[in-house]
């Protein structure tokens, strides 16, 4: 349950509208298209995410609006070029992200709060896009994202030349398309947990990412984990929440 006591305080200082203290009491926001679960970061320890993709502006605009009242951390995933220019217009305080397609409002700076940094190692410079959004991600969690790109199983020899970096990793997020190999290869070499990335990059057998995402689940290394298709930002979720729990 929400602290009472503390949103009545803030109610008192004049902090807090009566409205914004119903919600938090209710731990939702209500809007005529959208119920935004206002709890998410007490439950969870991350507030809720915003899916940008279908959305209109106006939606997007008002959905923002009321969790800027309430979260210190907004994230909004999967923007378009329109969208992002009218919110930066709303609010330039905003920051987007072009190549990983998210919109970040911060009321505090995104820096390390924890020792280490997550690996985030993509196959191909195609990969990139899906690799930053797993890496702005786990930046939005308080870790250290290093991003190790086009060092896929083509030219295995680069893989090699970062290893040792990759190895002292908290946690490895494995971005890679085509046939998708190369999860299963750094899990082989490493001792930390891989959160592999099936990418849709790939010629026409690859079938929108299902070969790689395929490979990834039928990987014979163990220590291996597989989100969805281009899913970039579960992967860097995932990624945050280990290394958060490694650091508590």
């Amino acid at each position: 349950m929400a602290d009472v006591q503390a949103i009545l305080r803030e109610v008192q200082a004049g902090r807090l509208s009566v409205e914004q203290a119903s919600e938090l009491l209710q731990g939702a926001g209500k809007l005529d298209y959208a119920t935004l679960d206002l709890d998410r970061a007490r439950r969870t320890g991350f507030p809720e995410v915003v899916y940008g993709a279908g959305k209109r502006i106006e939606q997007l605009i008002g959905i923002m609006e009321r969790l800027r009242e309430h979260q210190e951390l907004v994230l909004v995933t999967r923007v378009s070029e329109e969208q992002a220019q009218r919110v930066l217009e709303r609010w330039p305080d905003v920051r987007y992200e072009q190549e990983a397609r998210l919109l970040i409002s911060s009321r505090k700076p995104l820096e390390p709060v924890r020792d280490g940094y997550v690996a985030v190692v993509a196959a191909g410079t195609s990969d990139w896009g899906v690799a930053m959004e797993a890496a702005w991600t786990i930046r939005c969690f308080g870790s250290e994202a290093r991003v190790i790109a086009d060092v896929g199983v083509a030219g295995i020899h680069r893989l090699f030349d970062r290893l040792e970096e990759i190895r002292g990793a908290a946690a490895i997020v494995c971005v890679a398309g085509m046939e998708g190999a190369l999860a299963s290869v750094v899990a082989g070499l490493v001792d930390k947990p891989v959160i592999a990335v099936p990418t849709s990059v790939g010629y026409g057998a690859n079938f929108g990412g299902m070969s790689a995402l395929l490979t990834m689940i039928n990987s014979c290394a163990t220590g291996v984990a597989v989100v969805n298709i281009d899913n970039g930002f579960g992967a860097g979720y995932m990624a945050g929440m280990i290394h958060r729990q490694m650091q508590a």
